[in-house]
């Protein structure tokens, strides 16, 4: 008899997870919460007056150094994956900054007081500054200051960092700086912005793969073949209790069923293997454990345009703490199917907590709040009069100070379970790319299939303490024209 899988979460991970297991031939149930599947990937389709738009839960892009899961989504894709080229900037005290940094345009840009604020803390200051011996105990403003010099901090990081984690940069770890700046420190940064060959960093990914209708495609197509090869996808299924048992064989506690909630009814799933992609926090409640570890939330604010283009940007950070949102998103940058002909749209993203005042906002006091901070950017109010907002309670994995010692301390209870395997961002309480929770996924199922225990390999994997969104293999890639997008 073919061993039963229960997957928690239809996501990147757990859509990939099951592929690997269907095509050992084992028996496959996926349990989703929502009504669609991708999880944080999805894309939302809104029926305007000038035709369909199409929001992504975030800012999403398909980069990835590992060529066979490059040929599997190229496979799987076919001719509905475009290749475009990210444009960024940063939004601050009024003014435009291109990133990665440029020389020339910090010089033609910045304020005299800022760049000699940087002058001067690069030859007096940074030379004498000792930096935190290790990682782990360090927060994010010191490895920003001993990297990049209080100007810098104060000016580009403190304000947007205390914004978007809704806490004192000080309490933050260090380890969301390690893996999030794209530059080495302010030495490396002086370096690098001399206008010569080769002078963009090198852990900045410019190319990559986008989906001609929003990013949530990938995970739909994916999932309606799992479906038609046999896999079972629940959608709507409210994950109530992970049902306890003991493994008398291999000393160890385990799960034996799954329980959940559908349209009113309560149903039970047997099996011999769980793979959870679902928040570890959540995970660790339904089996009588309270971790500690929290999420920082985010509100999307979505509005069409009766305008062709609002920029050329695919993003924009926005630094000045006034504003309520973090970045501003235009998704038809991506790929011009996102809206219709000679229409765009954008898209605010809002840092917030779950149950906060900005969570539960009135959507038209949110519609004037953001209008004012459009004007304040120079976007023009050409909006069709539409909007909508949608939420995602488990955005960013809260990575305060002392969020190692609790992460910790879960998988060390979380792994009590023999037939229990975590996966994915959420699953591992990681802040990754889909990439890399694609490939824990196939590690879960892999670990499985073959008997082996790579719990800790997986909960471990690409967390190098460099920049993790590292150069794409696209960027070694000659474009097509005719699959190209802005």
């Amino acid at each position: 008899m073919s061993k039963q899988i229960v997957i928690l979460g239809a996501g990147p991970a757990g859509l990939m997870a099951a592929w690997e297991f269907n095509q050992a031939g084992y028996q496959v149930t996926i349990l989703e919460r929502e009504e669609f599947v991708g999880g944080m990937c999805a894309t939302q389709t809104f029926q305007g007056e000038k035709g369909e738009y199409r929001f992504d839960y975030g800012g999403h892009r398909f980069i990835t150094k590992n060529p066979k899961l490059l040929q599997f989504i190229d496979d799987l894709m076919t001719d509905d994956l475009l290749y475009a080229e990210r444009t960024s900037v940063i939004r601050f005290k009024g003014r435009t900054y291109n990133y990665p940094l440029a020389i020339g345009n910090l010089l033609r840009n910045a304020p005299i007081s800022l760049l000699a604020g940087a002058a001067i803390d690069l030859v007096f200051k940074l030379p004498f500054q000792k930096r935190p011996s290790e990682q782990s105990t360090s927060n994010f403003a010191e490895w920003i200051e001993t990297r990049f010099g209080t100007t810098l901090y104060k000016n580009f990081f403190e304000g947007y960092t205390g914004k978007l984690w809704g806490i004192d940069p000080r309490q933050l770890s260090a380890d969301w700086a390690s893996q999030r700046i794209s530059l080495l420190d302010l030495k490396d940064v002086a370096r690098r912005l001399i206008p010569t060959r080769g002078a963009t960093p090198r852990t900045y990914a410019k190319k990559y793969r986008y989906p001609k209708l929003g990013f949530g495609q990938m995970y739909t197509k994916l999932a309606d073949k799992l479906q038609a090869q046999g896999v079972t996808i629940v959608r709507g299924a409210n994950i109530t209790a992970l049902e306890q048992g003991r493994d008398d064989l291999k000393n160890k506690s385990r799960i034996d069923a799954v329980t959940y909630e559908l349209n009113g009814e309560t149903f039970s799933v047997n099996c011999d293997h769980v793979v959870g992609t679902i928040p570890l926090p959540v995970v660790c409640k339904l089996t009588g454990f309270d971790s500690g570890l929290t999420y920082r939330s985010l509100r999307f604010f979505n509005m069409p345009m009766d305008i062709e283009n609002v920029s050329q940007n695919t993003w924009q950070y926005l630094s000045d703490p006034e504003l309520i949102g973090t970045r501003l998103q235009e998704p038809r940058r991506r790929s011009p199917f996102m809206a219709p002909k000679g229409q765009t749209s954008v898209m605010i993203e809002i840092p917030c907590n779950k149950g906060d005042d900005v969570w539960h906002m009135d959507n038209d006091k949110l519609l004037k709040r953001v209008k004012q901070d459009l004007d304040h950017l120079g976007v023009p109010d050409v909006s069709t009069g539409e909007f909508f907002t949608t939420y995602t309670e488990y955005a960013y994995p809260m990575m305060d100070v002392s969020y190692n010692a609790k992460r910790e301390r879960a998988i060390t209870h979380l792994n009590q379970f023999g037939n229990l395997v975590m996966t994915g961002r959420q699953g591992t309480f990681r802040y990754i790319f889909t990439d890399t929770a694609m490939e824990m996924g196939l590690m879960a199922a892999e670990g499985i299939i073959k008997g082996e225990d790579n719990r800790r390999q997986i909960f471990d994997h690409r967390n190098e303490k460099t920049v993790i969104e590292v150069q794409s293999i696209m960027d070694d890639k000659k474009t097509p024209e005719d699959k190209h997008v802005a």
